[in-house]
């Protein structure tokens, strides 16, 4: 059945259409049009009024939500996770994993696959936010840098622990954490790149020539730029010498104003500009929730006036993706058209996913947020039809 959706604007986010008419049909977008341009046909008709019609949110860094913890949720509380990412305007996610021993990650990597081939299998119906690959974040992290990761935990990388992984998840590992100057890193980061896994740079002490050599051999982005990361040093740049100056490097950051200072962030994003900025949650499964204690895969967390520790470490964040994109208008004075890409387009590419997220243009999936002006979620849409 066809429907026709229109708002005062449209970001897609690389284009705005003023007063769009957006065509779907079967869970996909037909077109994008303008009501200034042609009149729309005889179907239903969805009209948001002085609303934005934008890409559904992409977060490729979420622990979890609703109480509910990504790495130990069974195939029904990963349906309810959705159901709440929605309602901040996530439509699509990684689902990512912390330190654990192998064979617990293992049967998480098992689990969040089992998750990503249901959501597949839902024949383009409308429902959830859906886990579309799973970020591994961990075991190949710096012990000195390894921020709450447990380090009995962490082992040194090679081909074969990454092999096991990947069969673990059943060809859905679409984004790894790394730190490149770990022994043996460079050749698991090439491995990785071979099989289209976006190898990341992030829990890294690594000094600038390590960087340089991940990157020369497949990485292509950075987890949450400047924490648990060597700190940038006017004389001794290390790895964020190199994220903020490579302009092949895509990057994200956690723009809640905890775990980086607002004008840190405007510096980030100052860096990286507005093609090769992303917005991330790092949130765990507090998140919605009260103040309290919570999990984080095999971690305990302290929940606490939007602040999550561990000891004395930050343990991931209670931010939302919604949230986000307010923030970095707020901190950087970025417009909503381009905080928007921060959180759709980018991260589509990012991860090698731009053909089928982050996009409202013929031919994507019909999964888009209406925002108002100042980018609050009115509603979210996945599938063509409304779902929260």
């Amino acid at each position: 059945m066809k429907t026709l959706f229109t708002a005062r604007r449209l970001y897609s986010p690389i284009e705005q259409v003023e007063n769009p008419l957006m065509t779907v049909e079967d869970g996909r977008i037909v077109e994008v049009s303008s009501q200034l341009e042609r009149q729309p046909d005889a179907a239903p008709q969805v009209d948001f009024g002085d609303a934005v019609l934008a890409p559904g949110f992409f977060d490729i860094h979420i622990h979890g939500g609703a109480g509910i913890d990504a790495m130990q949720a069974p195939a029904a509380d990963v349906a309810r996770l959705g159901k709440f990412l929605a309602s901040r305007g996530v439509t699509a996610y990684f689902p990512t994993t912390v330190a654990a021993p192998l064979d617990a990650t293992c049967a998480a990597l098992g689990r969040l696959a089992d998750a990503i081939d249901a959501a597949a299998n839902a024949n383009g119906d409308s429902g959830p936010a859906r886990p579309v690959g799973i970020h591994l974040e961990g075991p190949f992290l710096s012990h000195k840098r390894r921020g709450v990761h447990p380090p009995e935990n962490l082992v040194e990388p090679t081909v074969a622990i990454f092999d096991r992984l990947w069969q673990a998840a059943r060809g859905h590992l679409r984004m790894m954490t790394i730190a490149p100057e770990l022994p043996g890193a460079i050749e698991v980061i090439a491995e990785a790149a071979r099989r289209s896994v976006c190898v990341s740079l992030g829990h890294s002490d690594a000094q600038l020539p390590a960087a340089l050599e991940g990157v020369k051999n497949g990485a292509r982005h950075a987890t949450h730029t400047f924490n648990a990361m060597r700190p940038l040093d006017h004389r001794d740049p290390g790895i964020i010498g190199e994220v903020l100056s490579d302009s092949s490097l895509t990057a994200d950051i956690i723009a809640d104003g905890i775990h980086v200072a607002p004008e840190v962030v405007k510096l980030f994003l100052l860096a990286k500009g507005i093609e090769k900025s992303v917005l991330i949650t790092d949130a765990i499964s507090a998140t919605g929730m009260p103040d309290g204690r919570y999990r984080l895969g095999p971690i305990q967390v302290d929940v606490k006036d939007g602040k999550c520790t561990s000891g004395n470490s930050l343990a991931g964040s209670v931010l939302t993706m919604d949230r986000a994109v307010r923030n970095i208008m707020r901190f950087a004075g970025w417009s909503l058209r381009d905080a928007v890409r921060a959180a759709t387009f980018n991260p589509a590419l990012a991860v090698g996913m731009s053909g089928e997220r982050g996009l409202l243009v013929a031919g994507a999936r019909a999964d888009f947020v209406v925002l108002t002006p100042a980018g609050d979620v009115v509603k979210t849409i996945v599938g063509g039809r409304g779902y929260q």
